[in-house]
């Protein structure tokens, strides 16, 4: 799919730190329960790490039990893409920020109403940015 938002893989390379590299444009994971987010309690939006676009709200964000920070929708609709992910053995559904194409994650059908989805995300893939008061 061609992507609003073109990543430029040499400048990421140096602005990103290796997992962050890795996540974002190798499909990589991070570790769970060590991440930044998975525990993050404060208000604002999560947007992603390569291009800026705002992806989820605090207002989605639960706590899964999972290790890494999880939400039962994005902002809207259009801002994140869904792939179907044979790796590892499996049939899963990758998440991706749509206006650039980098890694976010996974959805799962196991998340809490009203949605019933848990989007289980890599922080290494995020930013954040402060309610304002």
């Amino acid at each position: 799919m061609g992507y609003k938002i073109e990543l430029d893989r040499e400048k990421l390379q140096k602005e990103l730190t290796p997992l962050e590299y890795n996540v974002c444009l190798n499909h990589g994971t991070e570790p769970p329960f060590q991440n930044e987010f998975w525990d993050h309690k404060a208000e604002g939006v999560y947007s992603c790490k390569c291009c800026q676009t705002p992806l989820f709200s605090s207002e989605s964000k639960f706590d899964s039990g999972t290790g890494w920070p999880s939400y039962f929708k994005p902002i809207c609709d259009d801002v994140i893409e869904e792939i179907e992910d044979h790796s590892h053995g499996m049939t899963r559904v990758e998440v991706r920020c749509s206006a650039c194409g980098s890694h976010l994650g996974h959805v799962f059908p196991d998340g809490p109403a009203p949605t019933y989805l848990r989007y289980c995300i890599n922080s290494a893939s995020l930013d954040f940015k402060e309610k304002e008061q």
